[in-house]
């Protein structure tokens, strides 16, 4: 049994007693992080070594940052969507651990549909799609996840009539999410779980965790292979509860390797 999560931690110095204990207590084999906001030498890699863990880091000062955790050595450390080499932001970082591809990606936000952000957004999600392809290729167990910022449908949105065609729910971003599904990957949590919800982020204003006023914007998406053995998937929401916590959750999944 492997239990891989995804966890966009806005600051990873900053919520680094949150990480660690929450990693104590549910010994995951493998952590993407999204969101490091820091460079590689300002990273605690001592404190996540001390639990067990391996490291892998595309930082970046301020913004944006990846990471991998794993409790087997990193294989094939690629650092920067090869499709996208002239991108200069740290958004995408992908290993071999234990028989297992995975990545782990932090798409743009794009800011405001029409923008030139979003439209950046879109043309990162096309490089991504590219590399996707490709790694199908390999025929490997392979999880590309991470926060996407994209609510796929109506489904994974409180209030979807609040929310129609801005940021996170337009029409563009969420054809160009289920353009990542048509070539072959699986939505893990859509496996598992049907109607509203889970969702994985929350407005810091508003009361928005507290009224489950969230959005589902983390993704797990599983090559054949890994949808194969996947055996179950879900959101854990109680740290986002927390004091001084991520405006996120980590999203999981388990393959029965």
């Amino acid at each position: 049994m492997k239990m891989i999560v995804s966890w966009n931690v806005n600051s990873i110095r900053m919520r680094l007693p949150i990480v660690s204990k929450w990693l104590s207590e549910h010994q995951p084999d493998i952590v993407l992080l999204q969101e490091l906001k820091c460079q590689n030498e300002a990273f605690p890699k001592q404190e996540i070594e001390d639990l067990g863990y391996n490291v892998a880091l595309h930082g970046q000062k301020t913004f944006n940052g990846v990471g991998i955790l794993s409790k087997k050595p990193l294989e094939d450390i690629v650092c920067g969507l090869p499709t996208f080499p002239e991108d200069e932001q740290a958004r995408y970082i992908e290993v071999v651990t234990g028989s297992i591809r995975v990545a782990s990606v932090y798409v743009p936000n794009g800011q405001e549909v029409g923008s030139d952000k979003f439209t950046y957004k879109l043309n990162f999600i096309t490089r991504l799609r590219q590399h996707m392809e490709q790694l199908l290729g390999y025929e490997e167990v392979c999880v590309i996840a991470g926060d996407f910022n994209i609510a796929p449908t109506d489904a994974d949105v409180y209030h979807p009539e609040a929310w129609r065609e801005k940021i996170l729910c337009s029409t563009p971003e969420r054809n160009a999410f289920r353009s990542l599904l048509n070539i072959g990957y699986q939505d893990a949590v859509r496996i598992f779980h049907e109607g509203i919800g889970p969702f994985t982020w929350w407005d810091y204003r508003s009361q928005a965790y507290a009224n489950n006023e969230g959005l589902r914007i983390d993704h797990l998406l599983l090559s054949p292979q890994a949808s194969d053995i996947v055996i179950d998937s879900n959101v854990d929401p109680l740290p986002r509860g927390l004091d001084k916590a991520s405006d996120h959750a980590p999203v999981w999944c388990q393959l029965k390797i």
